[in-house]
């Protein structure tokens, strides 16, 4: 519990996001995917 961390994640160009790959409250890793996005 006191490691939970939100962190605001960038894109580098723009798009619609097409997929998630993780839910709210996963803990995710370092270069791990966790959407798609397509492009505009």
């Amino acid at each position: 519990e006191a490691m939970k961390m939100e962190n605001e994640i960038r894109a580098h160009r723009g798009g619609t996001v097409a997929q998630l790959s993780v839910t709210v409250g996963d803990a995710v890793s370092s270069g791990q995917v966790i959407c798609l996005v397509l492009p505009e």
